[in-house]
Parts: C-alpha cells; sequence; structure tokens
C-alpha cells in the first residue's frame, strides 16, 4: 500500500471517528436541506472559523447538516435572530478552536514524554489516540459546559433577586449592565524570566502561572475572564471578595519570593508557591460582559493600576477603597497622586492584609 493510500485511509478512518461518517454533502446540500439561504449557511460555515470549500464541493457530513438544521430551526421559530446567531456561533467557534488545540498539544507533550518520542512521532501517535479518546473529550466537554451554564444562571438568579429587592429598576438606564470587582494580575519582568527558555520549559512556566492563578481566584469565590499570557483578567460578584482575590493572587504567586535567590538563578526562581511576583489591580465599577470578555471603565482602571503596582502589591482607585474601609482583614493605604496613561490623575490606594 503506498503512502498516499495509507493516507487517504487514516483520513477516512478519522473521519468516520470524529465527523460521524464520510464527507458526502455539498454546502449546497446543505442549504437545501436546511431550507436556508446558501450564503447564510456559507456565513455559518465561516463564522465556525473552519475552511467553507465552494457550494459544490463534497465536503460534510450528515451531522454538518444536523447542526445546520437545529440551527435552521432556531431561526425559523424565532428563538433568535440570526445576528444573534452568528455570534453565537463565533463563540462556538473561537472557543472550540483555541480548546481542541490546547487539548491535543496536551497529547503530544504527553505522549512525547512518556513514551520519548520526538515531535513527529508524538503528533502521529496522537493521530493514532484521537478516535479513542475524543469520544471522553466530548462528554467531559459538554458536562464541563452544563455545569459551567448552570453557574451562570444561579448567579443570575441571586443577583436579580436581589435587584428586586433593592429597587434596581430605577437605576440609570444608560449604566453599565452588570456591577463588578475587575481585576487584572501582571507577571513582574515576564520577557526577562522567560529569555532562552526551551519550548518545553516556557510551555511549563506558563502553565505553572494560569494553573496557579486559576486556582487561587475560584477558590477566592472570583471567576477567571481570560489568560493573556503573562496576565489574567478576573471578576467578582462583590468588592470585598475582588480586593480578596487580588491580595491572595500577590500572596501566592511569588509574594514570598527570595530577591537575592531569584537573582541568583537568573531570573528563573520560582516562589514560596510555585510560580513569579505580579502586580495587582482591582477596581469596583460597572461593566458589560460580552464576547467572554468584560469591557468598562473600571477595566481600563485596573489595568493601569497594575502597571504601576510594586511587585506582590495591590492598588486600586479611591472609590473602591472607600468601599473597603469597614472590610475586615485589610488595610488601606494612601499613595502619591500618579498620572495613568489614557485615565489621568488618580490617587492609589494600596490594599495590605492586616
Amino acid at each position: 500500500m503506498t503512502d498516499e493510500v495509507q493516507d487517504g485511509v487514516r483520513a477516512a478512518a478519522l473521519d468516520a471517528a470524529l465527523l460521524g461518517g464520510p464527507r458526502t454533502l455539498s454546502l449546497r446540500d446543505l442549504a437545501a436541506r436546511s431550507g436556508l439561504d446558501l450564503e447564510l449557511v456559507r456565513l455559518y460555515w465561516r463564522t465556525l472559523g473552519l475552511p467553507h470549500p465552494d457550494a459544490d464541493d463534497v465536503a460534510f457530513t450528515g451531522r454538518d447538516a444536523e447542526a445546520v438544521e437545529r440551527v435552521a430551526a432556531l431561526l425559523r421559530d424565532d428563538h433568535v435572530g440570526s445576528r444573534t446567531m452568528i455570534s453565537l456561533t463565533r463563540a462556538l467557534g473561537h472557543t472550540s478552536d483555541r480548546l481542541a488545540l490546547w487539548q491535543v498539544e496536551a497529547l503530544v507533550e504527553d505522549m512525547a514524554t512518556r513514551r520519548d518520542l520526538d515531535d513527529p512521532a508524538a503528533r502521529r501517535a496522537v493521530l493514532e489516540e484521537l478516535p479513542r479518546l475524543a469520544p471522553v473529550l466530548e462528554a467531559q466537554l459538554l458536562h464541563s459546559y452544563r455545569r459551567h451554564l448552570a453557574s451562570i444562571a444561579a448567579r443570575y438568579a441571586v443577583e436579580f433577586a436581589a435587584d428586586g429587592e433593592t429597587g434596581a429598576a430605577e437605576a440609570d438606564p444608560a449604566a453599565l449592565p452588570l456591577a463588578r470587582a475587575v481585576g487584572f494580575a501582571d507577571m513582574v519582568s515576564f520577557t526577562r524570566r522567560t529569555a532562552g527558555l526551551g519550548s518545553t520549559d516556557l510551555s511549563d512556566f506558563v502553565q505553572r502561572f494560569e494553573t496557579a492563578a486559576r486556582d487561587v481566584v475560584t477558590q477566592c469565590g472570583g471567576r477567571v475572564v481570560k489568560t493573556i499570557g503573562d496576565a489574567v483578567l478576573f471578576v467578582a460578584d462583590d468588592v470585598r471578595t475582588g480586593a480578596k482575590v487580588a491580595l491572595e493572587l500577590a500572596r501566592v504567586l511569588g509574594g514570598d519570593l527570595d530577591v537575592e535567590r531569584e537573582r541568583g538563578a537568573g531570573g528563573l526562581a520560582e516562589g514560596a508557591r510555585g510560580v513569579t511576583p505580579v502586580r495587582v489591580g482591582v477596581v469596583w465599577g460597572r461593566v458589560l460582559s460580552r464576547f467572554g470578555d468584560v469591557f468598562g471603565p473600571s477595566v481600563n482602571v485596573a489595568a493601569r493600576l497594575t502597571d504601576i503596582a510594586d511587585p506582590s502589591t495591590v492598588l486600586t482607585d479611591p472609590a473602591t477603597a472607600r468601599l473597603l474601609l469597614d472590610a475586615p482583614g485589610m488595610l488601606l493605604e494612601p499613595l502619591p497622586e500618579r498620572e495613568l496613561e489614557g485615565i489621568g490623575a488618580l490617587a492609589p490606594v494600596r490594599i495590605r492584609t492586616a
């Protein structure tokens, strides 16, 4: 059997395992089966972030047709508008692409380490294992998604009940909808600390940071919005929880770092709990939550405070500090006024653990 034939057999086996069967349908077929306009089906496929072939190319499976038919039913029954459907699809595509890549690369690294393989051999081994691993990964994905959806629904139920009791209906309709504590934790000297690291060491370094940061945020009652290489953005539903998350991030991520030892090790010594010092800014304010991210003036202020914070310290703005005056276990230290890029003059306040 030639290499070309072997590749074709392998591709057909992967399609059967991952896509539920052979590719027997075209884009035009999907449109006909769903009753949607061809351009809308093309747009759906494009917003998933996947290759969109010519209208008559046979590139789709029965499961692809079922997915488009489900979308068509939602539109036809007026459950969502077409613009919203595209936004939902884009969210799926963006998240699925990153998730699939993350998991496959983790599997490659595992294969390389456990079986002592070079990178190409490890990737071939993962291809062989995918048909067996995919059902487990899929089931875990669905379970995780439903748990997160339930968690969001529960938070909304509590928040709306509280709003009803306090008369939030009379609030300014022009205000951003969600009151949240927003914080950034930014790794100190990321470029210097990672200079010269190979791919495995760099991956381990970043993974330690992300894992430790997520653990701290969730254990303290906050939620990670996103990680950005050397930084993490988090939110909390009340100001005290936000400050608690910020203080714990500053403490755990290298708060007890031995500076002299860190210098002697070429900038790569780990902190007491294993990563690196961070600068943290946290601010209370109203935000807009869209596209898996948060936006608003308080987000910008938190980011700028992070820029001027000393390693392993937490800064906030005066308005947030006033809300924390009676918070148990916290001390507030007003600092001299600073000029923040894009914000203007602001007198930061350092939050300490009492």
